[in-house]
C-alpha cells in the first residue's frame, strides 16, 4: 500500500543548479539537502521545506514542465504571493479550484509550480 510521497523531482538544464539554489533557497525560503555521494556526481539539487522533498535532476536536453507541476501547500498564501512577487515572480492567480486559494509561477528554468492553501483549515 502507498504510505506516502517521499519526494517530487522536477528537471533542469546543465549547469543551472545555482540560478535553482537562488530561486528554491533564497526566493521559496526551502533548504538545500545534501545528495548522496553516488548521485551528487549526477549534478541537480535537493530541497526541502518541513516534511516536502523537492530534487531537481540535471537533463541534457531539458524541456521545461509546462502542464505537469507539484501542487505545495503553503500558509499564509496571499504574503508567500507577494513575496514571490517582490522578487520578481510573475504569480498568476486562479480561483478554479473549490475550497483553496491558489497560484502558478514559473522557477527560473520554466518550470510551472503550484502554490495552494486551502480555504478552511481542517479542524
Amino acid at each position: 500500500m502507498i504510505a506516502g510521497l517521499d519526494h517530487v523531482q522536477l528537471a533542469a538544464p546543465v549547469g543551472s543548479e545555482e540560478l535553482l539554489r537562488g530561486f528554491y533557497g533564497e526566493v521559496l525560503g526551502m533548504t538545500e539537502i545534501a545528495k548522496p555521494a553516488v548521485l551528487a556526481a549526477r549534478g541537480g539539487c535537493w530541497f526541502s521545506a518541513g516534511a516536502v522533498q523537492l530534487h531537481l535532476g540535471v537533463e541534457e536536453d531539458f524541456r521545461p514542465a509546462r502542464k505537469a507541476h507539484p501542487g505545495i501547500l503553503v500558509r499564509g498564501i496571499e504574503a508567500f504571493g507577494e513575496r514571490l512577487a517582490g522578487f520578481g515572480v510573475d504569480v498568476t492567480w486562479d480561483a478554479a479550484l473549490p475550497g483553496y486559494r491558489r497560484f502558478y509561477a514559473l522557477d527560473p528554468v520554466g518550470n510551472r509550480l503550484e502554490f495552494l492553501e486551502p480555504e478552511r483549515l481542517p479542524s
